[in-house]
């Protein structure tokens, strides 16, 4: 049996729609890396990982126009993402593999020794950690005696406007970590940094307990995307 004309399905051959665009955006990153892309060429390039023969550029354009951004777009749900048209179930997992996989880098890179004396210092990386989150994530920062930086531990998710947090579970990872002083935190959805009356009592009742512990909280830190307060800064610890 002869077998001919078969379909040619390397990227070089130009044999669909589209393959020539798809390969001159995957030479560009290959070349200078996301230097000089638009976000819905990113939107775009990672769209094609999990589409082989379809022009994804329009799909990219409006996710964008939907969620806002790049940011936007890898912060939205999984199933929010399958309501784009064109998106299906690969492309939705692999946008949100990759925001998975950009945030655990950026959590490995934080350095070994924070200046723990400048909130400000702390709340720069909490924002990349937590700031874009859809929910309140409450953390917790684990400290040496010598201002070195443990272990960061996630505490609880809560609502849109409301965390869920226990101080028997705040102060078991402090034990377990050795730590010698904390400083909690947590991001606000709504954008808006300032602490709620909820907030403060919150900060309170573990700082109390801290105290019986042997445990020092040194921070409140609340976070958005770009912006940040700390309890004790406003002298509310």
């Amino acid at each position: 049996m002869k077998i001919k004309d078969l379909p040619k399905s390397n990227d070089s051959q130009g044999t669909y729609p589209n393959t020539g665009h798809r390969k001159r955006l995957r030479e560009r990153f290959l070349q200078s890396g996301l230097e000089g892309f638009l976000d819905y060429e990113i939107v775009e390039l990672l769209l094609t990982l999990g589409t082989p023969r379809k022009d994804c550029k329009q799909m990219a354009k409006e996710a964008i126009k939907n969620f806002g951004g790049l940011r936007g777009v890898l912060s939205t749900s999984y199933e929010e993402l399958q309501r784009v048209k064109g998106v299906g179930p690969s492309n939705a997992f692999g946008l949100k593999l990759f925001q998975a996989t950009s945030e655990r880098l950026a959590r490995e890179q934080i350095p070994e020794k924070i200046a723990m004396s400048s909130s400000k210092a702390v709340a720069d990386y909490l924002k990349k950690f937590i700031g874009l989150k859809k929910k309140e994530h409450f953390v917790m920062l684990s400290i040496d005696a010598r201002n070195n930086l443990i272990k960061i531990s996630d505490i609880s998710v809560g609502s849109l406007n409301a965390s869920i947090v226990h101080p028997r579970e705040v102060f078991k990872e402090a034990i377990q970590a050795s730590a010698a002083q904390i400083i909690i935190a947590h991001n606000h959805p709504s954008g808006d940094p300032e602490a709620s009356p909820e907030d403060i009592a919150l900060t309170r009742r573990l700082a109390e307990a801290a105290k019986i512990i042997g445990v020092e909280l040194l921070d409140h830190i609340i976070v958005t995307e770009d912006n940040f307060s700390s309890l004790k800064e406003q002298s509310l610890i």
